[in-house]
């Protein structure tokens, strides 16, 4: 027993002492991730199960890991998967399921209904604006499923909805979940260098001074989706401006506020911003582009989150109706229901903008709140023979995202006058859906934990490293692959992270630019994920249709990568090179 628990020390060539030859055994586990993903449609979290298995295998095979070593590493990237990433998750998921329970989320949506009847600046103000504030909360999938299901409820078509909210579903991705992809991204990036810039507010900055870019472009093209030239030519004051808005919000607050808190701030000041501009300014024309219910589909939709959480709705029924007399048909709102429908995220902001007080977040990050230990009989050295910084584990039950989540979730309930009971059970429920999902990102992350410490990261880095100065184009690429396969930037961070700075080190790149490449460019790899488009085809009656929406977003997935591929390589140049955190 001892021996399988003996000390285990990176090696970086353990197949002939050639990089290339051991850059095909590190490959292993992510190939048949991608495959049993991308290739035979398996069930996510078994294909992560099974990758881990030939993660290990590899680890104690070729790389001669000790036994015990490989398992704990395994152990310890699962419970980081868990908390701090799933607390995160789970506790976020349950304030909105909150919401629906109370009913208040339907005030919400029609409340959304009333600042427009034009469909092109609902598609903003709902896949753009509500999307970012859902994927700043829950992230995984939600954000597309209920967004699809308010535009078919508004008469959009369901090829344009699906479209729409998948494309919508990039900028904030990577600050999604309150920021859990970037969470990840310092993890598993700072165990496997000693850069001090890899860090969440660090990485967050520059993940904020990327995607940022990218939210100026995005409400233009949906309009483009919706009504082509003419949408454009018509709309694109409202387009620009919630893009703008977004884009210089989330730099903001991205720098200089929170890193978990960009994406609410971006998509309330983008709401805010678009509701001011339509006080003002009108489209031209609001031509009637809806669809009667019978063509949307049978009148009941469902939306599934990561193949488990299931989103019901009602788009309608009957003859077909403008989309002004369907607005006008909703019952209205009291002021006071109003209030309590954005209550839940004003609540959330004003607890993490406690916890981000300068005094209070530095008590919260020291004991007892906060506990730092070095994973139990976990002992692996670096190449260099220097402790791996990976096996220290922060467990901040307290200032955790997660539990500031659970403590707005218990004001938000009794704010919406939700009774303890049926609190639980919505929590119980939050819980059960998604049980698939939880051992989908354990069986992930315990994935990148075996890969960084076993040393087979430190290989495809060096492997990769032959790509020189090049690697700075590629490197939002890569994102985008682990995106489009995994369907979770967090994943695609916890499986590249590690190998984009280690590559950063040996071509003189910075690692701190590369790994924020690897997220901000992963975000145009969400619309074009499985997971996504099978979630986007269930809430618009097309399962078993993924292929048309598919070819109808790929096209801007790709414009959009080549577009984030540049710039991060302008950000490498001296003509960009300001942008970069210093």
């Amino acid at each position: 027993m001892i021996s399988l628990l003996e000390q285990y020390k990176i090696i970086i060539d353990p197949i002939s002492g050639s990089v290339g030859l051991s850059a095909i055994a590190a490959a292993l586990a992510l190939v048949t991730l991608f495959l049993l993903l991308g290739v035979l449609r398996m069930k996510a979290w078994i294909a992560g199960l099974i990758s881990l298995a030939v993660a290990l295998v590899v680890a104690v095979v070729v790389y001669g890991m000790p036994v015990g070593q490989a398992l704990l590493s395994a152990s310890e990237g699962a419970a980081f998967g868990f908390f701090p990433i799933l607390w995160i998750v789970i506790n976020a998921i349950w304030v909105y399921n909150l919401t629906v329970s109370s009913g208040h989320f339907d005030v919400l949506r029609r409340n959304f209904g009333r600042i427009s009847p034009d469909l092109r600046i609902q598609a903003i103000i709902i896949a753009f604006c509500f999307g970012a504030l859902l994927e700043a909360l829950a992230g995984f999938g939600t954000p597309v499923a209920i967004t699809v299901v308010m535009l078919m409820a508004l008469g959009f078509r369901p090829i344009h909805a699906a479209s729409v909210s998948l494309i919508a579903n990039t900028a904030p991705v990577a600050f999604g979940a309150l920021a859990a992809p970037i969470t990840a991204l310092a993890t598993v990036t700072h165990g496997a260098s000693d850069h001090p810039g890899l860090n969440l507010e660090t990485l967050g900055a520059m993940v904020g001074r990327q995607t940022p870019v990218l939210s100026i472009i995005v409400p233009l093209v949906l309009v483009a989706v919706v009504d082509g030239k003419r949408g454009v030519r018509q709309t694109w004051p409202a387009a620009l401006v919630a893009g703008v808005s977004f884009g210089v919000a989330q730099f903001v607050a991205a720098n200089y506020i929170s890193v978990p808190l960009t994406d609410i701030v971006a998509s309330l000041v983008a709401t805010l911003a678009v509701v001011l501009l339509l006080r003002v300014w009108r489209p031209s024309e609001s031509p009637d582009l809806s669809v009667s219910s019978e063509t949307a589909g049978d009148g009941k939709a469902a939306a599934a989150v990561d193949g488990d959480t299931t989103v019901p709705a009602t788009v309608g029924s009957g003859a077909a109706t403008s989309t002004i007399e369907r607005v006008e048909a909703e019952p209205r709102d009291s002021r006071a229901d109003v209030f309590k429908a954005y209550a839940p995220y004003a609540i959330v902001i004003a607890l993490f903008s406690i916890a981000n007080i300068g005094a209070v977040k530095a008590a919260l990050a020291v004991s007892p709140w906060t506990v730092k230990f070095q994973w139990p009989g976990l002992d692996v050295l670096t190449a260099a023979g220097k402790p791996q910084s990976s096996m220290m584990f922060a467990f901040g039950w307290l200032p955790a995202a997660g539990t500031l989540m659970i403590f707005a979730g218990i004001l938000s309930a009794i704010v919406l006058g939700v009774r303890p009971g049926a609190a639980l059970k919505a929590y119980v429920n939050t819980w059960v859906s998604l049980r698939h999902a939880i051992v989908t990102v354990m069986a992930v992350l315990a994935l990148a934990y075996v890969l960084n410490q076993s040393g087979q990261t430190n290989t495809l880095g060096a492997f990769f490293a032959g790509a020189g100065g090049a690697f700075v184009f590629l490197s939002s690429i890569l994102g985008w692959i682990g995106v489009a396969v995994t369907g979770s930037d967090t994943s695609a961070n916890a499986l590249f992270g590690a190998l984009q700075v280690q590559t950063a080190a040996r071509t003189g790149l910075d690692p701190v630019l590369l790994a924020a490449a690897n997220s901000s460019g992963g975000v145009m790899g969400k619309m074009i994920s499985p997971q996504n488009l099978a979630i986007a085809a269930a809430a618009v009656g097309m399962a078993g249709r993924e292929g048309e929406i598919f070819r109808k977003v790929l096209g801007w997935s790709l414009v959009l990568l080549l577009f984030m591929c540049i710039l991060v390589t302008l950000q490498s140049t001296p003509i960009l090179g300001w942008m970069v955190v210093k």
